[in-house]
């Protein structure tokens, strides 16, 4: 039973990070927008099984960095806020993780889709 109250009150840890994070970073709300709609869209080209699987694991890989960087950002500030400039590197490569997924999750969205957007607009 106490095993499954440190489980419950971790998963509540977890969703509490979550919110906050949401709430505070205005980056990981325009991604999550982004990926709401190509979900959405993916819904709507009824795209198969792999498609689906490389889609979700493409946006949980933003999401994910988002949230290291996030993370790392909120360390190195407690540790030398804004002073070294280490901690600008830190924070200039973890922005660039972000950003290479990003653009990752960009590339494999257009190889995904092009073939039903060419489909759907070469028909007219």
């Amino acid at each position: 039973m106490a095993m499954i109250k440190r489980l419950i009150k971790s998963f509540t840890y977890a969703v509490k990070g979550l919110v906050k994070i949401f709430r505070e970073e205005q980056n990981l709300q325009i991604q999550t927008t982004i990926g709401l709609i190509v979900l959405l869209i993916a819904f709507a080209f009824n795209i198969s099984r792999i498609e689906w699987i490389t889609l979700v694991l493409a946006i949980s890989l933003v999401f994910l960095l988002e949230i290291a960087n996030s993370a790392v950002e909120r360390i190195s500030d407690v540790l030398k806020p804004r002073i070294n400039h280490y901690i600008k590197e830190i924070k200039d490569i973890m922005a660039a993780g972000v950003l290479l997924a990003s653009l990752t999750a960009i590339i494999i969205g257009l190889i995904i889709f092009w073939p039903y957007l060419i489909k759907l607009f070469g028909q007219r």
